[in-house]
């Protein structure tokens, strides 16, 4: 397994890059900037200049990778096209690249509440929609895929509650850490039972604690 990270050197995908590296995972790290992630990634992370839009940069990116994981996300601007070119465009050029490499697994990092279009962060240029829109993309595309929907991200990864996860369209409030958000990513790259799978996760004060796996085993009996 080598798994190309896109997304790498935001909050979560560098986080997700941390997990892998922990689990021997071989990474190559899609970038705008090198100086940036030389200075946020581990050292043994392979970085590949690129972005999303820049199709060449995708092909050349996934030379010799098998899995993808992406955490890609609009940031917030004035710019009204901000999430349709990187939540939703972006993603599609992502999905077509990893398909023409012949990709076995795609990791999808979206949101709660993307189903709900007159959801209060829909008034951000229609972010919710468009993930929702990327969503259906690689659904279609016929890679298996993985796509987990996180409630609010918090940056704080000593969060001691317990991990929620339940089907698509099923929770509708909550928060995590973007540690847990990362975990639940790369074990979904381990897991037979989170192929073709949509999951929600949060973190509840009152829930049973389970192990990913389990959770994700849970789901599919």
């Amino acid at each position: 397994m080598k798994a190309l990270v896109a997304g790498a050197t935001g909050s979560t995908g560098s986080r997700i890059v941390a997990q892998l590296v922990q689990r021997g995972i071989p990474v190559k790290a899609l970038v705008r900037d090198v100086a940036t992630a030389q200075a946020k990634l581990p050292p043994e992370v392979e970085l590949v200049p690129g972005e999303v839009g820049n199709k060449a940069s995708l092909k050349t990116a996934l030379e010799g990778c098998t899995v993808l994981i992406c955490a890609t996300g609009a940031r917030p601007s004035l710019d009204p096209t901000g999430p349709y070119q990187v939540d939703y465009d972006g993603t599609k050029n992502l999905v077509d690249a990893a398909k023409a490499a012949g990709i076995e697994h795609f990791v999808m990092v979206s949101s709660l509440c993307v189903s709900k279009f007159f959801h209060p962060l829909n008034l951000f240029w229609l972010v919710l929609y468009w993930k929702k829109q990327a969503e259906a993309y690689l659904q279609r595309s016929g890679i298996a895929f993985t796509i987990v929907r996180p409630g609010g991200l918090k940056n704080e990864d000593d969060d001691p509650r317990p991990l929620v996860m339940a089907p698509a369209d099923t929770l509708f409030e909550g928060s995590l850490p973007r540690m847990k958000v990362a975990e639940v990513c790369v074990e979904a790259l381990f897991e037979p039972a989170a192929r073709n799978r949509i999951v929600e996760i949060v973190a509840q004060e009152e829930a049973t604690p389970r192990s990913i796996s389990e959770l994700f085993t849970a789901l599919a009996t």
